[in-house]
């Protein structure tokens, strides 16, 4: 059923693509974390971008929420929600980007749902119309990077020199920081020096830099200003 849906989009799986699929939009950062891994693993894919505003009928069959990503395995079938996406693909690859202690794989897991508390203040940020409800969101958005602060104790990554799923969560999420930074004139780390190093190292590794095209702040500035928030009436 889902190769008969997208083959009628001329998307379908051919003999020489590989086997799984990233159903995805260009500046979802809950698709990012699914490419972080899936480059991490070295596993093949390939990635489809679609226009959320106008989504394919085939989408809509294999979408339940009606979001991305949802991925895409020849002969078994769709999965859907970025987080869990990212738990299969670490459960069927050999080695695993969680930590081996249980206790600490939980702390991973919260602190990945934190993150995810973060990007929906985000999407508050440029959403909202007047600049009080815009203050409210700044102010949330800095006790929560506080709170991320006081939990960071080792380098360069969350839990020290391995990279883990939690850190493909977080790398999206800062990147949001590069265009809101240019556009509020704010540094939104200057007194966060272990978080300041954590962005940094995520912003350096050679997956996460290539999770987005080279023409993400571009699409994410003109995204921003098509919100027609706040934040874009401080927009040139």
């Amino acid at each position: 059923m889902f190769n008969e849906q997208i083959e009628s989009n001329n998307q379908n799986f051919d003999n020489h693509e590989p086997d799984i699929k990233l159903i995805s939009h260009a500046l979802c950062p809950y698709v990012q974390r699914s490419v972080i891994l899936l480059s991490e693993q070295k596993t093949p894919f390939k990635r489809v971008d679609i226009d959320l505003a106008n989504k394919p009928g085939w989408f809509k069959e294999i979408s339940p929420l009606g979001k991305v990503p949802i991925l895409l395995i020849e002969t078994k079938g769709s999965v859907f929600e970025s987080q869990v996406i990212c738990e299969y693909l670490d459960e069927v690859n050999a080695s695993s980007l969680h930590p081996d202690n249980a206790f600490e794989k939980a702390h991973h897991r919260a602190w990945i749902e934190f993150g995810s508390g973060i990007l929906a203040n985000i999407a508050g940020l440029y959403s909202v119309k007047d600049k009080d409800s815009f203050n409210q969101s700044l102010d949330t958005i800095e006790k929560k990077l506080n709170q991320l602060e006081q939990e960071l104790f080792h380098a360069p990554y969350f839990s020290g020199d391995k990279f883990h799923i939690i850190d493909a969560v977080y790398g999206p999420i800062f990147r949001y920081f590069d265009t809101l930074e240019q556009i509020l004139a704010f540094n939104f780390f200057a007194n966060k020096p272990k978080l300041k190093a954590w962005r940094l190292a995520l912003s350096q590794r050679p997956s996460v830099q290539e999770a987005v095209a080279n023409d993400y702040p571009v699409k994410l500035a003109a995204f921003l200003k098509a919100r027609q928030g706040y934040l874009a009436s401080m927009m040139p």
